[in-house]
């Protein structure tokens, strides 16, 4: 198909806030960054898990601003090669939330079985970042099915 129909697929300016499923880069973004403060400034356990977490919600937050702000300039310029990259984008980033979820939630449990070395509030922010991580997971798994479906509509 020609590229003028993916122009009309891919959002720019204000219409990103207001179309599917764009306007999932907000939750995103929140979640995302809400997975980041919580996950900086609770105790690190276990460094090696913490810190992919730490990567995959700092990573995603960013990625996910920067196509934000160039979906609201419109940067695509109506190219067709810009679904096939919001779908990359998404793609990836749903996978690397989801073992990053998984891998937080692996350090909560183990928080809770040693848990008369840390304190209570310690572990309810670790559980408050597992929920949100995988919240954020979910948003953008919603956010790849929809893009695979505006990118094979394209």
């Amino acid at each position: 198909m020609s590229s003028a129909t993916s122009a009309a697929s891919l959002p720019s300016g204000l219409a990103v806030l207001t179309t599917f499923p764009d306007v999932l880069f907000i939750p995103e973004i929140i979640f995302g960054g809400l997975v980041w403060i919580l996950v900086a400034s609770a105790k690190v356990m276990l460094a090696m898990p913490q810190g992919w977490v730490m990567f995959v919600s700092v990573l995603c937050f960013v990625m996910s601003t920067t196509l934000l702000c160039l979906y609201l300039c419109g940067a695509h310029g109506g190219s067709c090669s810009w679904v096939t990259l919001d779908v990359i984008c998404q793609g990836t980033a749903a996978l690397f939330y989801l073992s990053a979820a998984v891998l937080q939630a692996y350090v909560t449990y183990n928080l809770k079985v040693s848990s008369s070395t840390f304190p209570h509030a310690i572990y309810k922010e670790n559980i408050a970042a597992v929920v949100f991580a995988f919240l954020a997971t979910l948003m953008y798994v919603i956010h790849k099915v929809y893009s695979l479906r505006r990118w094979k509509s394209s």
